[in-house]
């Protein structure tokens, strides 16, 4: 069965897959690899295990070595000409007059690579830009737009609970969020509440999105008629982990308000928490 090892990389929460080869390597070891980018460094974090040929990556690139003393000297060099990379591709952008903000520099493990992330509003013909910063840094350049989200994840914020945003400090990817996941969770549909520092809606809201949309099914929708244990009410809230109704309860000429298990109400089927057609335009991302 094949051999292989996991590998993550600087500010990337994303574990690869290498072929090790005949080397034995120990989780916390330092060691270049082949990448689709080059040659890079990156850190064992899964050592060596054989998988089965189904669960086996296709095209599996190789770790070439563990790192040496030069290796080490190499990726700091790499990384402190990182800022001067960006700072040059600025000033050419400005002398372009072209509409761009640059995010950061990434200058490969060998330095013959630098890629540079950039933001835009609008499309942008960069053809002559790259002629310039490869002549002015001597290396290939790629660039990449980079869009709200990537953004944040990669350059990392605080989120309104005070924690480093999750898709900086442990997200893979990138799940579909929608409008119906915070309207299904009672929560306030303003777009300051739910929407993260990238201006999307918060990704914490796919967390418990599966218990909230089962619970949901069970409950009465607000302002629907009902009966319950003391008569006829009227839906004034849901109580979504409690699982608890609280109704208007019609006595005489006027009404109470109580609060019962959602076991004891019932309930027509049209008038539960299924999805309408309202609700199925709000089954989008944002």
């Amino acid at each position: 069965m094949p051999m292989i090892v996991g590998v993550k990389f600087d500010n990337n929460c994303k574990t690869y897959s290498f072929d090790p080869g005949s080397d034995v390597f120990a989780v916390g070891d330092v060691v270049v690899v082949d990448t689709a980018k080059g040659q890079e460094m990156g850190q064992i974090v899964r050592a060596n295990e054989e998988v089965s040929e189904e669960n086996c990556p296709k095209e599996l690139k190789k770790v070439l070595r563990k790192a040496t003393y030069r290796d080490f000297e190499l990726a700091k060099k790499a990384k402190e000409s990182e800022p001067r990379a960006l700072e040059t591709a600025r000033d050419k952008a400005i002398a372009l007059g072209l509409k761009l903000k640059f995010i950061s520099a990434e200058v490969s493990f060998d330095c013959k690579k630098v890629v540079l992330y950039f933001t835009a509003e609008e499309r942008v013909d960069f053809r002559d830009l790259v002629k310039e910063l490869a002549s002015a840094l001597r290396a290939r350049i790629e660039l990449r737009q980079l869009y709200e989200r990537d953004d944040v994840k990669l350059r990392g914020a605080l989120g309104m609970c005070g924690r480093e945003c999750c898709c900086r400090a442990y997200l893979k990817d990138f799940e579909k969020v929608t409008v119906k996941m915070a309207k299904v969770q009672g929560l306030s549909l303003n777009p300051t509440k739910i929407s993260g520092i990238c201006g999307k809606l918060m990704c914490c809201l796919k967390y418990e999105n599966d218990y909230y949309s089962e619970v949901y099914k069970l409950m009465p929708k607000v302002n629907s008629k009902v009966m319950t244990p003391d008569g006829p009410a009227v839906v004034e809230s849901n109580d979504m982990l409690k699982k608890i109704v609280t109704c208007k309860v019609f006595v005489d000429d006027t009404y109470v308000i109580k609060k019962f298990p959602v076991e004891e109400i019932r309930q027509n089927k049209a008038q539960q928490g299924g999805k309408g057609k309202e609700e199925e335009a709000d089954d989008t991302d944002e």
